[in-house]
């Protein structure tokens, strides 16, 4: 199963590869091919049509000097022309009669000859000046080729006719045409390893970050990739390692609490089970120890009560199921019924509680006062539970600006640093060695910030703990 999924993640991976490439360097190939073709064309263009444009210009210069003469005169002068003329290295002169046949040429071996070649043909039929570009019926060789009629009182008297070869300029053009292809696949071949080392930097990273989440997946919680860029990937790595650390940290955590709970649950259990055992033999006989055990009995008791209550709680914060029946309501009041129940219960445990209560009458907000007592209660019964050591805690209200502050505080050990930005996280309970759940912080903080307030968790100025409620007053 395990190698399907790798077959099938690298089928994944080759896929993007695969589109990315044909996207990317599929652009720059039809980029490249317009380029070539266009500039293959205007290259065609320099040379032929250049070249033939030229020998129709010195075509028709030469057929119009020639427009004035009858045919006699015309072949006289065309014999005369062609002794002197200069250029037959480089262009071949011909002088055909009206029928197309080759009177005169520099090249003596085309003398007698009819080519009968379209550019004849074409001067012949439309008395005007014809290009050509073909092969030479004679030598089989690529020749460009312009002839112009000599017209003489509207009878064409003889042809002009200008012939080049074309191997020199063939061979220019194809020199020139795989010069400019090789340049464009050097060019093409930049792009694509450059893409493909662009891609491969892009799905290697993303095949070890896809390796590691399946890891994970299954279980590997904390395993770490090695971060390799500094950047959108980079990013992405710093994402899922510090998502496999979370996760890591909160099974330890859930494991713990799994732990925690039982422990916690074990304890009262043992303690009522004992002494109802006990009991229920009848070897208790003392009335007092009868009335300690029931003590017992109904301490542990509301100890698993209230446990029970916590993980409801918990359950309906994670199912979504957690309300507040909302009412105005003195805030002040209820502080101070919850600081009540709480001074004997601290006097008799050693520890004193001290109230500072605050000016006003009142100190009106809309909430829940169930919850809100909820919260008090919890953060008094852990402040004697984890600072009782210091045998005093100190509660004050007040109203600071548009909000209600409650303060409590404790003088036991404090909270250690590193534990701080964990404290209020659900099945969290650090290195505190006192019974508890772990999920009172974290539903006390739910309650108050579904009151638009907030919860503050940290070390006082001298020792102990500080917490610090805000809530917006009413208006």
């Amino acid at each position: 199963m395990a190698k399907k999924m790798e077959l099938h993640d690298k089928g994944k991976i080759r896929g993007i590869r695969r589109r990315w490439l044909l996207n990317s360097v599929g652009v720059v190939l039809l980029i490249l091919a317009l380029a070539l073709g266009t500039f293959i064309a205007s290259l065609r263009s320099y040379y032929y049509t250049g070249t033939t444009d030229d020998l129709m210009s010195r075509a028709s210069s030469t057929a119009y000097s020639f427009r004035n003469y009858t045919s006699s005169e015309y072949s006289t002068v065309a014999q005369r022309t062609v002794s002197e003329y200069e250029e037959k290295g480089l262009l071949e002169l011909q002088f055909l009669d009206e029928t197309g046949a080759v009177l005169y040429s520099g090249n003596d071996l085309a003398a007698g000859t009819t080519p009968d070649t379209p550019d004849i043909q074409g001067a012949l039929e439309d008395q005007e000046t014809t290009p050509w570009i073909g092969r030479d019926p004679s030598t089989g060789e690529r020749i460009a080729a312009a002839c112009s009629p000599v017209v003489y009182q509207g009878h064409t008297e003889g042809l002009i006719r200008y012939v080049t070869s074309m191997s020199g300029i063939d061979r220019q053009f194809i020199l020139t045409v795989s010069l400019i292809t090789v340049v464009a696949l050097a060019i093409f071949a930049m792009v694509y390893f450059s893409n493909l080392y662009f891609v491969r930097s892009i799905v290697e990273p993303l095949a070890s970050i896809t390796e590691t989440a399946r890891l994970i997946a299954d279980g590997s919680y904390g395993v770490q990739i090695e971060k390799k860029f500094d950047d959108e990937i980079g990013e992405l790595t710093d994402t899922i390692n510090d998502m496999s650390l979370k996760i890591r940290q909160s099974e330890k955590t859930q494991s713990e609490f799994i732990s925690s709970v039982s422990h916690e649950l074990r304890t009262p259990l043992t303690a009522i089970t004992g002494w109802a055992e006990t009991m229920q033999s009848g070897e208790l006989r003392d009335p007092e120890d009868m009335k300690k055990g029931m003590e017992i009995i109904l301490s542990e008791a509301r100890r698993l009560t209230n446990m029970v209550e916590e993980l409801l709680e918990f359950s309906r914060i994670s199912d979504g199921r957690f309300t507040l029946s909302v009412e105005p309501l003195n805030l002040k009041a209820e502080l101070e019924d919850a600081v009540y129940t709480y001074t004997e219960f601290f006097r008799r445990e050693g520890i004193a509680l001290e109230y500072t209560d605050c000016p006003e009458e009142m100190l009106p907000i809309s909430g829940d006062p169930h919850r809100l007592r909820q919260v008090f209660c919890n953060l008094l019964d852990n402040a004697a539970k984890h600072g009782g050591s210091g045998k005093r805690i100190d509660v004050s209200i007040a109203r600071e600006g548009e909000e209600a502050v409650i303060r409590i505080r404790d003088y036991g050990p404090g909270i250690p640093e590193g534990e701080l930005p964990f404290i209020k996280n659900k099945f969290y309970k650090g290195s505190s060695k006192a019974r508890g759940s772990g999920i009172g912080l974290a539903v006390c903080e739910e309650i108050v910030v579904r009151h638009e307030g907030q919860l503050f968790i940290g070390n006082a100025e001298g020792g102990g703990c500080l917490v610090v409620i805000r809530l917006p007053l009413d208006k």
